[in-house]
């Protein structure tokens, strides 16, 4: 991707049958990018991992914490990545992300109804590494009953695509990915499918493998102190 075609890239890429505001941009990074990011995550060390009960993942730039995250220098491979979501201009200047979330999902695997919440800046990037996944959208109230939220609409992320959410879609509704290991495709229900890099049919069934996702945020509060990363 040139960097003269960033300058109109986010109006070219706002999902228009959802609610303000979500950009989807497909094949944002290259095949040999992705290869490159899944080979420089599967080759951190062991220890960088943390293993939750359905899935593991990574955390570069520190530990986001209600009182400060306390900044460690984030690795180049990721730091390419963040550079050209900046020059998509979202962020302010002094909003640069700096802290980066890689989660692991197996075929199989998904993650329950959540928002990013206030310890972010209130834009969310994602890139989906090696693998689709369906993204689902439910309107955020008062309640802690799953089962009882509404289901509004999902959205398509395949390899290499950049989402980017942010305003009423970062405020006030919730997102969530099923657990499971095929996805079909209904028109009605996925609003991105026109936006997307190929041309999927209706009741089309695709298999999952292994997505990485990269959430790439910026998180305002951080302590003076600073960490080098290790090499």
């Amino acid at each position: 991707m040139e960097l003269i075609n960033y300058q109109n890239l986010l109006a070219e890429s706002i999902v228009k049958e959802v609610p303000s505001l979500i950009n989807y941009i497909p094949n944002f990074i290259t095949e040999e990018e992705e290869k490159n990011l899944i080979q420089e995550i599967y080759n951190a060390p062991l220890p960088k991992w943390t293993q939750l009960s359905h899935r593991r993942l990574q955390n570069y730039g520190g530990i986001p914490h209600v009182k400060g995250m306390i900044a460690e220098e984030i690795p180049k491979w990721l730091e390419a990545q963040i550079d050209k979501i900046t020059l998509l201009n979202m962020f302010h200047k002094e909003k640069r992300p700096n802290h980066v979330l890689i989660n692991e999902y197996l075929s199989g695997q998904g993650i329950m109804a959540h928002s990013d919440g206030p310890l972010f800046h209130p834009i969310v990037t994602t890139i989906s590494c090696g693998s689709h996944t369906l993204l689902e959208f439910h309107k955020a109230i008062d309640t802690d009953n799953i089962e009882s939220r509404k289901h509004e609409f999902s959205l398509l992320l395949e390899p290499r695509s950049l989402l980017i959410l942010q305003d009423d879609l970062y405020h006030n509704y919730l997102h969530s990915i099923e657990e499971r290991i095929t996805d079909t495709i209904t028109q009605a229900r996925i609003k991105n499918l026109h936006m997307c890099s190929q041309i999927y049919k209706e009741s089309q069934i695709l298999k999952r493998s292994t997505r990485l996702s990269l959430t790439i945020r910026h998180v305002p509060k951080t302590s003076k102190f600073k960490l080098k990363f290790g090499k």
